[in-house]
């Protein structure tokens, strides 16, 4: 049925070019794909047809997914947008000189996409920024066992209201297919917030904190100005229990849930702009939905999927730059088996959601591409790059797509420019009541942002 659909697309188009003159030809073939492209979402959707991949509004918290023990409300998203962006919330450095230098956004922050501008994230340790954080490296001080980094490569906050567990593994989460893995929730490790019982925003937002040498107190609450926002979010609490990681963590996790790439191109031909998208655009569309048969995993509003698959990308320690703290023991490279103990889900990994690739170029778990249409190559050609990811533990998904490379062209125009939300700076506060420097606040990262 996709391959008819794409066909029947193409033939109406070469019909419609013998039909018409030169200036009307280009409208004629984006009315063609448009209407291929609006019967491939139907056959690719549920019963709601196209408002299955729409996306709401970010102020529309009704319907944006959420965590029934942590509803959203206008109070939680602006404490939490504030705090998220808030160095002055890194009191646990390991050296003082780190201290109130880095925030959650060091290694999500909007200009990437709300993932790190590097192949690694660096939080505490971290100096510089360049341009899009893609110059930010290991200060003086530090070195590969007290430096803040991940043995993997740091995954988006984009559109992370569609993912119950968080992460690559999946591993945050105290709900849905985290049953069962209660057993690896261990004390004293990051997994223990599981057992809070919250969903994967909530859990993560909450054990980051601590993972990432940050934490909350009644003190620096007043001290960063941040009281009067925290009584008017958690009004419904004794005024003893407010000012707390946990409730940080919650404010935080309501603001990412509002972090959606609403203003693609995409999104807006899904609500009515049929003139979003060029006809090249929306033929690179119609073979997502059907031909490339992306969209058996990557599907939904966010186009993700709460899946693990094998694809046999290579892992962060082989990544031809320079990585810290990165390994070929580290269990994260298991993937999903890593976190479940179950050897049938190892190097799997989660689906990640596809808008704004292209403000970060590192792709993959391990950062192993560094463009998208690398990335299309790859799983039109379906031969594992990883070694150590045997052909049984491969997705069945992970096949041959037969695309031309015209094809794969039009499918990268569609992926990094429909799929791309250009002004993500309006999640983004202009200052934080501390009046640090957003993302990070090195002294060096601080002068190369001019906010010294």
């Amino acid at each position: 049925m996709r391959k008819l659909i794409f066909l029947l697309a193409l033939v109406a188009v070469l019909f419609t070019s013998c039909q018409n003159d030169d200036d009307s030809f280009v409208q004629d073939s984006n009315q063609d794909f448009n209407l291929a492209l609006e019967n491939a979402l139907r056959e690719a959707g549920d019963a709601s047809g196209l408002d299955f991949f729409k996306m709401p509004e970010s102020d529309d918290f009704n319907a944006i997914p959420q965590d029934p023990k942590n509803p959203i409300t206008a109070d939680k998203v602006e404490l939490g947008k504030m705090l998220f962006h808030e160095a002055g919330l890194g009191v646990n450095p390991k050296f003082s000189l780190g201290k109130n230098t880095y925030s959650c956004a060091s290694c999500h922050f909007a200009s990437a996409g709300f993932q790190a501008g590097r192949q690694q994230g660096m939080g505490e340790g971290g100096i510089g920024f360049g341009m899009n954080g893609e110059a930010r490296t290991m200060g003086a001080l530090y070195n590969a066992q007290n430096i803040d980094v991940q043995p993997i490569r740091s995954p988006s906050a984009m559109n992370a209201a569609y993912q119950e567990l968080m992460l690559w593994n999946g591993q945050f989460g105290g709900t849905a297919m985290n049953a069962g893995t209660e057993w690896n929730w261990t004390e004293g490790t990051p997994k223990a917030k599981n057992n809070l019982g919250f969903q994967g925003i909530e859990t993560q937002a909450i054990a980051g904190l601590e993972v990432h040498r940050m934490a909350v107190d009644e003190a620096l609450v007043t001290e960063l100005g941040y009281k009067e926002m925290f009584d008017n979010t958690f009004a419904d609490l004794p005024v003893g229990e407010r000012y707390t990681t946990l409730n940080a963590g919650l404010a935080i996790a309501a603001y990412e849930r509002t972090l959606l790439s609403n203003k693609a191109p995409f999104q807006k031909w899904l609500k009515g702009e049929k003139d979003a998208m060029s006809s090249a655009e929306l033929e690179g569309a119609v073979l997502f939905f059907t031909k490339a048969a992306c969209v058996d995993c990557h599907t939904g509003p966010a186009l993700n999927k709460m899946s693990f698959e094998a694809i046999g990308m290579k892992d962060l320690f082989q990544c031809d730059q320079s990585i810290i703290n990165a390994s070929s023991t580290n269990i994260e490279n298991k993937g999903r088996g890593g976190f479940n103990g179950n050897a049938d889900d190892d190097y799997k990994f989660k689906v990640p959601q596809l808008y704004n690739l292209k403000s970060s170029p590192f792709y993959g778990h391990g950062a192993s591409f560094r463009s998208i249409k690398d990335v299309i190559a790859y799983k039109n050609k379906a031969e594992a790059e990883n070694q150590n990811v045997s052909v049984q533990q491969l997705s069945e998904h992970f096949k041959p797509l037969d695309l031309s490379n015209d094809e794969i062209d039009k499918l990268t125009l569609f992926v990094s420019k429909s799929l791309f939300d250009p002004s993500l700076g309006r999640y983004q506060p202009e200052s934080v009541e501390s009046g640090l420097c957003i993302p990070v606040s090195d002294v060096l990262s601080s002068y190369q942002l001019g906010c010294e």
